[in-house]
């Protein structure tokens, strides 16, 4: 039966927290907020390329074709509708990584020769087949569009639309971007509160951006118009604020108050090697490796085995609690995510265990076995 001192030991509240190894580089959060800096920086300005350059190029030239009239007798404009009348030599379906485009292979009256890229599939243009003539228009020397009897079939250079990628493209990258620079200048004045590796004070808002920056991406596909997409993303903003504002408060509620984690040791009978790390100023500590806990105590090793290439762990090596990862701790391992921090005392010699949370009952286990357990 395990000894209610042991559970006591690694989940009572401590008044105050014991102190961690001494770093000897620049603490990780700021090298993450340089960096959520520096994305969003880059960010906000592909984003401004592409809305400015390429966005304003594709509306024009949607524009342009639009307004386009049907050259007069003789003229080859560029910018008016040249249509000429052709017959399909053959049709063809290639077949690429991510679609099958279906190409009209022509033979004009006017004695050229052209293909040209129909958008779908062959079933959806009955008037396609070999021999088969229609008429193709050329706008600015491509051709935008192929009347069969009966039907009209927009190509793949028909411009109409083409804007859409980029306004996806762009409200996508800008609201990414945008929201790394307001998340991080919100973490860099309320980070006190939590010390936590994993806080919510970042990934609750974070989560609430890649949101945002996923209805910018999507808003353009069924809207008529960059307004009307970025209309959509201006009635997204507020849900967006409040449903991140009910999860802080949820969060907040629950990581209230003392952080400590409550372990109850487990007692092996026969000795468990698994992933650990043990952190501190003793001879034992280890950044790298496995951790050995049996019968007779804790081990760091070299060996999967545990056999070989070991370091054991002082017998005055004391747990005081076990508690998430810190972003003030040291570099190591965190275990997917999952890795839970056992703060000890070595004769006033502040020592850390570390491993993934489900490993952690066994060395608390190795580290205080009650007498008479076998």
């Amino acid at each position: 039966m395990p000894d209610p001192a042991v559970s006591a030991a690694a989940s009572v509240p401590q008044d105050e927290p014991m102190t961690t190894p001494a770093i000897s580089r620049p603490p990780r959060t700021v090298v993450h907020l340089r960096a959520a800096v520096a994305i969003g920086v880059v960010c906000a300005l592909i984003s401004a390329f592409v809305l400015i350059v390429p966005l304003r190029g594709a509306l024009d030239d949607e524009r342009a074709f639009r307004a386009a009239v049907a050259c007069a007798p003789g003229d080859r404009g560029d910018d008016c509708l040249r249509t000429v009348t052709a017959r399909i030599e053959r049709t063809e379906r290639k077949k690429g990584r991510r679609s099958a485009p279906f190409w009209l292979y022509l033979d004009q009256v006017d004695g050229k020769s052209s293909r040209t890229r129909l958008r779908g599939y062959e079933h959806n243009y009955p008037g396609a087949h070999p021999g088969a003539r229609v008429d193709v228009t050329y706008w600015r020397d491509q051709i935008r569009y192929v009347d069969f009897p009966g039907q009209r079939a927009y190509t793949s250079a028909d411009p109409r639309g083409d804007w859409r990628l980029f306004c996806a493209w762009g409200l996508g990258v800008g609201l990414y971007g945008l929201g790394f620079l307001v998340v991080t200048a919100w973490w860099r004045r309320r980070h006190q509160i939590s010390r936590r590796a994993y806080s919510w004070q970042f990934g609750t808002p974070l989560l609430g951006v890649v949101f945002l920056a996923g209805v910018g991406a999507l808003a353009p596909w069924p809207t008529a118009s960059p307004g009307e997409a970025f209309l959509v993303v201006g009635a997204a903003i507020p849900v967006v604020v409040a449903v991140c504002a009910v999860a802080v408060r949820v969060v907040r509620r629950r990581e209230s108050g003392d952080d400590t984690v409550a372990v109850t040791p487990a007692f092996p009978a026969q000795e468990r090697v698994f992933p650990g790390v043990i952190v501190g100023e003793v001879p034992y500590a280890r950044a790298d490796g496995m951790l050995a806990a049996g019968p007779t105590g804790l081990a760091t090793t070299l060996d999967p085995t545990g056999a070989a290439l070991r370091r054991e762990a002082s017998p005055a090596l004391t747990p005081v609690r076990a508690r998430p990862p810190y972003r003030t701790d040291p570099r190591f391992p965190d275990y997917g995510g999952k890795a839970l921090v056992l703060e000890c005392e070595d004769e006033s010699v502040p020592v850390l265990v570390v491993t993934h949370r489900k490993h952690m009952r066994w060395v608390l286990g190795a580290l205080r076995r009650p007498a008479g357990v076998p």
